[in-house]
Order: C-alpha cells, then sequence, then structure tokens
C-alpha cells in the first residue's frame, strides 16, 4: 500500500498546475528576454572551451566526432535530446502526485527552485553552445546535420519554424543535465524495483552524453547544471517552511484574538477565553444529575408521601425486630 500525506498537506491539483505553469512561464520568457549580446555570448563559449582545454576537460570535442561519424548514435541521441526533457520530467512529476503524495511538495519545490536559479544563470552569462561557434573550433550540429530524421530544424531542439521562440545561448548552465538529475534522484529514491533504480543512474550519464555529442553543451556546463540542482536541493526546505508561514498567517486566526463565543458569563463573573466552566446541579442532587444519559435516581421522600412507609434507622428499637422478640422471651 502507498502512504498518503495528511490530509492537510495533500496536494491539489488545481493549484498545482496554476503554480508550475506560472513558474514555467517565467522561465521560458525570461529566457527569451535575457538572450544579450551574441558577440558576449560566443567569447563566453570561447573562454569557457579554453579553460576545459587547459585542464583537459573538454570531453564534448570526441562525443561530438563520434555522434557525427556514426549516425547510429547521433540520430538517437537528438531524439533524446529534443524529447526526454519535456517528456520524462512531468511525468514523474504526475507520478509522484499520485503515487508518492508525501514526497511531491518537496521535490516540486526542488525542482522549480532549481530552475528558477538556472534563469538566473541564463541572465548573468549568455554561452553560445558549441555547435554555433566558427566551424575552425571543431564543432558540428549534429542537430542540423540529421534535421531530416526528426521534426527539429537548425534551432537547438524547437520544432521547424519555432526557432524564435527559444533562445539559443541559454547554455550555462545544462538544465537538460539539471533536470535528469532530478529525475535520477526520483528514480531512485522513490521507484522500489531493481530497473527503475538502475534506469535512476544510467539517465542523468546518458543525457550528459547526449547533450556533449550533440554539441549543444560544454562539459562545463553539465557540471553547472549538477551545482545548480544542488542549490535548489538546499533551497527547498526553507522555501516550503516559508510558504507554509504565509500559509498559515492567512489560512488561521491570529493567536491571542477571543471572539465573543470564547468568553463565558457566569453569575456575574466573566472568566477567560477557554476556561471551561464546571456544571452543577440542583442541591441534594447526587453529583451527575441533570447530564444526559445520567442513571436515574430515587428522590428523598417527604412528608407528603404518607403512603411509603417509615423505615426504621439501625439500632431503633421496634415491635418488629428481631432483637424485641428475644428481650420478651426472656
Amino acid at each position: 500500500m502507498y502512504r498518503t500525506a495528511p490530509l492537510g498537506k495533500r496536494p491539489r491539483w488545481w493549484t498545482e498546475l496554476p503554480l508550475i505553469a506560472v513558474v514555467y512561464g517565467l522561465y521560458t520568457a525570461g529566457r527569451l528576454l535575457v538572450r544579450g549580446d551574441v558577440q558576449s555570448a560566443v567569447d563566453h563559449g570561447l573562454s569557457i572551451l579554453d579553460f576545459e582545454k587547459t585542464f583537459r576537460i573538454n570531453f564534448e570535442h570526441p562525443l561530438n566526432r563520434l555522434f557525427t561519424d556514426h549516425p547510429l548514435l547521433g540520430i538517437p541521441a537528438d531524439f533524446a535530446y529534443a524529447s526526454l526533457h519535456y517528456l520524462l520530467t512531468p511525468a514523474l512529476l504526475v507520478w509522484l502526485f499520485r503515487r508518492r503524495p508525501e514526497h511531491y511538495r518537496k521535490l516540486r519545490t526542488w525542482l522549480l527552485a532549481s530552475t528558477l536559479i538556472g534563469l538566473i544563470g541564463f541572465t548573468l552569462l549568455p554561452t553560445c553552445p558549441p555547435r554555433l561557434l566558427d566551424e575552425g573550433v571543431g564543432f558540428i550540429d549534429t542537430m542540423r546535420q540529421y534535421s531530416e530524421y526528426g521534426w527539429w530544424g537548425g534551432d537547438a531542439s524547437a520544432p521547424r519554424g519555432l526557432g524564435g521562440m527559444t533562445n539559443q545561448y541559454a547554455a550555462m548552465p545544462s538544465l537538460h543535465v539539471g533536470w535528469a538529475l532530478w529525475c535520477g534522484a526520483v528514480l531512485w529514491r522513490h521507484t522500489r524495483s531493481g530497473w527503475g533504480k538502475a534506469l535512476g543512474v544510467l539517465y542523468p550519464l546518458l543525457i550528459t552524453l547526449v547533450v556533449m555529442g550533440t554539441a549543444n553543451h560544454y562539459f562545463l556546463d553539465a557540471a553547472a547544471g549538477a551545482a545548480v540542482m544542488g542549490a535548489g536541493y538546499l533551497l527547498a526546505g526553507p522555501v516550503l517552511r516559508l510558504t507554509d508561514h504565509v500559509r498559515s498567517r492567512f489560512t488561521h486566526p491570529v493567536a491571542g484574538k477571543t471572539t465573543e463565543a470564547d468568553a463565558a458569563v457566569s453569575g456575574g463573573c466573566e472568566t477567560s477565553a477557554g476556561t471551561a466552566l464546571p456544571r452543577t446541579t440542583a442541591p441534594g442532587s447526587p453529583a451527575g444529575a441533570g447530564r444526559p444519559g445520567a442513571p436515574e435516581t430515587l428522590r428523598e421522600a417527604d412528608a407528603s408521601d404518607h403512603h411509603i412507609p417509615r423505615q426504621q434507622a439501625r439500632g431503633e428499637a421496634g415491635e418488629g425486630s428481631p432483637d424485641s422478640a428475644a428481650t420478651a422471651a426472656r
């Protein structure tokens, strides 16, 4: 059986959909608005490539040659780059919402916070991807090379004719790698089958190879994507606590405030809010009398009840008592 979240914390689809749509809309609009200067983006790309060559971590060069020389590798890689990023991530969000609701809010917040951090990176450091550098640098755009096999054109993973709706200089950090790491963590931590856990390990590694082999990202872009996801993970807890605090301020009355119903008045004495008043009974009545469900008790006989014979008290002499009979016999 799957565990369910407490009723007060269980996510509701009619609040989740607008939230995710707003954040993704901000992300998409931000990518388009912060395109920056093309020459500065090219300069940033060349600087990253020079840094990688210095430390011999420019793994994108040999991978790109491998994908361009072997269509059996390059074409599936282009399909993976153009589709999995937009299919697997929302599919896992829906799966978490339905099957792991107790973990959904934390993981959703982690993903959204990381995405917004990535938008800051696109703004501060517009970067030209390897495939858009001069041919003399040594990269080939596999998306353009194999475009006849898919729906994309020469503008990254955008469908043909829609290249203007994407920012091709949003390469640093790589959210393809970042989102893939999120998917891998979800699969590893929250699936119960060995296949699911194996996919959680292999999927981020596969996407990292794909983004470099297709010349869409540098190795440092992939490393930055992992760093962004780490920062988003650290921020997810504080963000959730902040939102819960704000929500509680608007959905619960402020502590210490009282209403007219909170103050009880008895015998001219006003009690404080929340003070319970004891129930009282009539003088001579047994405890509990007058309460619903209290047992019925015999009332004390009074002088008007002449038809009830008076019982003698213990030790009181009477004609019919055993003690008086014994005295008469003596």
